[in-house]
């Protein structure tokens, strides 16, 4: 197993959590724009040292979820500004260039200090 991304969520928007609701979430990487980081889970990276694909699987402190599509762009998205949206309903296509869906339950919420990790099998 090979950690492609890990990072730490380090604050949470004030809108940030309603977008659970909708089965997904979006992240941003600490130093996000004001007006996007109301909406976002904001965390620090750690590792950040390969290209994400299908078959990974993501976990959010001590939920993991499978890695079903990833959109074009996610990958650099996350790579470049800790930003993606993650989408909560198992699509075998993204939706969105930068969306990464994931197969499984949304989390109830997520916390500061919660670890947000990418592995590769």
């Amino acid at each position: 197993m090979t950690t492609l991304y890990e990072s730490t969520f380090i604050s949470v928007g004030a809108s940030a959590e309603a977008a659970l609701e909708d089965n997904f979430l979006i992240t941003f990487g600490e130093g996000a724009p004001q007006d996007v980081a109301e909406y976002c889970f904001i965390h620090r990276p750690q590792i950040n040292t390969g290209e994400i694909a299908t078959g990974a699987t993501l976990s959010i402190g001590g939920q993991s979820w499978p890695v079903t599509a990833i959109g074009e762009v996610a990958a650099e998205n996350l790579r470049e500004l800790g930003h993606i949206t993650l989408r909560f309903d198992g699509a075998a296509q993204a939706e969105f260039p930068g969306m990464i869906h994931v197969a499984g339950p949304v989390p109830a919420t997520v916390r500061p200090g919660q670890t947000f990790r990418i592995v590769s099998h």
